[in-house]
C-alpha cells in the first residue's frame, strides 16, 4: 500500500500549517514558484531543492523530509502475530481502512469505523461467526462511517463508542474508558485537532504478548498527518502526546495509507 501522503501532500500541508506562501517556500527550497507548484502537485523532484532550508522554513525536520523524497515506506507488518485483527480497506475516490478485531474464544468482535462500505467488514464477521459487540468511531467524517447504517441494521444491539457532542450520552466515551473484549481490552485517548471528535483506541493484552495496536483514524498517516482542520498546532500536539508516547513497537492503523509502528514515525515522519 502507497503512502497515504507523497512529497508534494508533506510540503503542502507543512505550508498550510505554517501559513507560509508558496513564493516563500520556493525562494526557501531554492526553485521557481513554478517548480514548487509541480513537486507539490507530483510529488516528483525533479530539480533537488534545499531540503534544509525549506524543513526550517516549514517546522519539518530535514532529515525526514529527504528520506520521504527518497522513497521510504515503513515495513509491511506481518498481522498473524494479531491473529484476530484485520484491516480492510474500501475505496470511492480514494482509499479508506476500517479494522476488525475479534477474540479468539468468546468470539466477540469490535469494529473501528467502517470506511465507504461496511460490506467487507460484514462478510468477514459472517465468515468467522462473529457478534459484533462494539463499533468504536474515530471520527465522524463522511468517509469513516459511510457504511454505519448497514452495521447498525444488520447489529441493531452494537454498542456505539463516539466523542462526537452530538451523539446520546450513551454513545460518548470518557477519557481512559477500558472495554473488554474477551481476553482484550480496548482504551481511549483524545486525538483533536483533524477533527474535533477525533480518538486514538488503544487495543492491548493480545495472545503471545503481541505489541498494541493503536487505531488513530487521521490523527497521523505514515509518513505525513491529517489536516488539521480543527486546528494544526492541536493536531500535531495531540499526536506527539498521545500517540508517539506509546511503546515503540506499537502498531499505527491509520484511516489512509499503510500500517506503520510508533518506532518508525519517530524516526521518520517529517512532522514529528
Amino acid at each position: 500500500m502507497n503512502l497515504e501522503d507523497n512529497l508534494g501532500d508533506v510540503i503542502r500541508k507543512a505550508r498550510a500549517m505554517s501559513n507560509i506562501s508558496a513564493p516563500d517556500a520556493a525562494k526557501a527550497a531554492g526553485l521557481t514558484e513554478a517548480e514548487l507548484n509541480a513537486l507539490e502537485d507530483t510529488g516528483t523532484v525533479v530539480k533537488q531543492p534545499n531540503f534544509p532550508a525549506l524543513a526550517a522554513l516549514l517546522g519539518l525536520n530535514a532529515t525526514k523530509l529527504e528520506t520521504i523524497a527518497k522513497g521510504w515506506a515503513p515495513k509491511k507488518q506481518d498481522l498473524s502475530k494479531w491473529c484476530e485483527f484485520r484491516q480492510i480497506t474500501t475505496t470511492k475516490d480514494y482509499a479508506v481502512n476500517c479494522y476488525l478485531v475479534w477474540d479468539e474464544i468468546s468470539r466477540e468482535a469490535a469494529l473501528f469505523d467502517t470506511g465507504w462500505d461496511a460490506t467487507p467488514a460484514l462478510k468477514i464477521i459472517e465468515e468467522e461467526k462473529l457478534q459484533l459487540k462494539h463499533f468504536f468511531i474515530t471520527h465522524t467524517h463522511e468517509d469513516h462511517i459511510a457504511g454505519m447504517d448497514a452495521v447498525r441494521a444488520k447489529f441493531p444491539n452494537v454498542r456505539i463508542h463516539t466523542s462526537a457532542k452530538s451523539a446520546p450520552p450513551q454513545q460518548r466515551l470518557r477519557n481512559n474508558d477500558c472495554i473488554h473484549l474477551g481476553s482484550l481490552r480496548i482504551s481511549n485517548r483524545e486525538t483533536i485537532g483533524h477533527a474535533e471528535d477525533g480518538v486514538t483506541y488503544i487495543i492491548g493484552n493480545w495472545s503471545d504478548d503481541a505489541p498494541h495496536v493503536a487505531i488513530v483514524g487521521d490523527a497521523i498517516f505514515s509518513g505525513s498527518m491529517g489536516k488539521g482542520n480543527q486546528s494544526w498546532d492541536v493536531a500535531r500536539k495531540q499526536v506527539r502526546e498521545q500517540i508517539l508516547t506509546l511503546p515503540p513497537e506499537t502498531l499505527i492503523c491509520p484511516g489512509h495509507g499503510p500500517i506503520s509502528t510508533v518506532g518508525e514515525e519517530k524516526a521518520n515522519n517529517p512532522f514529528f
